[in-house]
């Protein structure tokens, strides 16, 4: 099933082309075998997930490159179609953001995002965020997109501005962003349908919308979000949260009844999970 980085970017740019893609955000290896089989084209690995689902802290910049790396090589050994990774601030200056791409585009994913926050980092779309001087995020994604081994690799920056210093800000960090060598802004946490749209104009590029719940974004369709200007839309958190929310219902349930019996109806059986593994139960010969 290995498919390289070199033909899953190739392949995302080509996605890109056709319209607006639709990233589902994977918290493991079978829930990326999952989003590849039911036809959806390309999927997110978000640095919340990472946190949460695998570190089991919060989204504050305590994993490493090293975590990061093997959470990405599993997924993307488990499956074929392009991943876009949430690679936060780099994991440190220019020099670990160069490392960054590099480690990232071996593990088998077609392209990542650095963002402008100072360490620690937080939310993008909670309050209380610093960011880091323009020019020393130019540097980092000078230095990224340096040891790209592939030109189709995606190197995406993400600008927090939006919620510190205001649109305008957000506005001249992309296009500083862009000159430094980034192939697309990631503009986080803008708040509404006409801030969206004005943003498109004002940044002619490709653009990633973050379709994140609970958030400061409106809910959009994928072919709302293209109509305003957006080429990628990710929805980084949604299949984490639904599966922690039956988690908890499910263990209450078992906690009240003392058996699983009333939640077998609502469970992948057996042969389902078999399935989508690719196991066959019978024994050779």
């Amino acid at each position: 099933m290995a498919v390289s980085s070199a033909e899953r970017s190739k392949k995302l740019r080509q996605l890109l082309k056709q319209g607006p893609v639709m990233m589902p955000g994977a918290f493991n290896a079978l829930c990326g075998r999952m989003i590849e089989r039911e036809g959806i084209e390309a999927m997110y690995l978000s640095g919340a997930v990472l946190a949460n689902s695998v570190g089991g802290v919060p989204d504050v910049g305590i994993m490493t490159l090293t975590e990061a790396r093997d959470h990405a090589t599993h997924i993307a050994g488990a499956t074929t179609i392009p991943i876009l990774a949430d690679a936060d601030t780099g994991f440190g200056g220019s020099d670990n953001a160069a490392r960054t791409v590099r480690v990232l585009e071996a593990a088998g994913v077609s392209g990542i995002h650095l963002e402008d926050q100072e360490f620690p980092k937080r939310c993008g779309h909670l309050d209380g965020k610093r960011l880091v001087p323009a020019d020393e995020m130019c540097a980092k994604i000078a230095r990224a997109a340096e040891a790209k081994t592939s030109s189709d690799f995606l190197l995406l920056a993400r600008t927090d501005a939006r919620g510190v210093d205001g649109y305008d800000e957000a506005v001249r960090r992309a296009h500083l962003y862009l000159e430094a060598g980034a192939d697309g802004i990631f503009p986080e946490a803008l708040q509404d349908v006409s801030e969206l749209e004005r943003f498109a104009k004002d940044v002619d590029t490709i653009l990633l919308a973050n379709s994140t719940e609970f958030g400061k974004t409106p809910y959009l369709t994928v072919e709302e979000f293209g109509q305003l200007g957006y080429n990628i839309v990710i929805f980084p958190v949604t299949f984490q949260r639904l599966a922690m929310k039956t988690v908890q219902d499910s263990l209450r349930t078992l906690k009240n009844e003392r058996t699983q019996k009333s939640l077998v109806e609502q469970m992948q059986t057996r042969q389902e999970l078999y399935d989508l593994l690719g196991y066959d139960m019978q024994t050779p010969g």
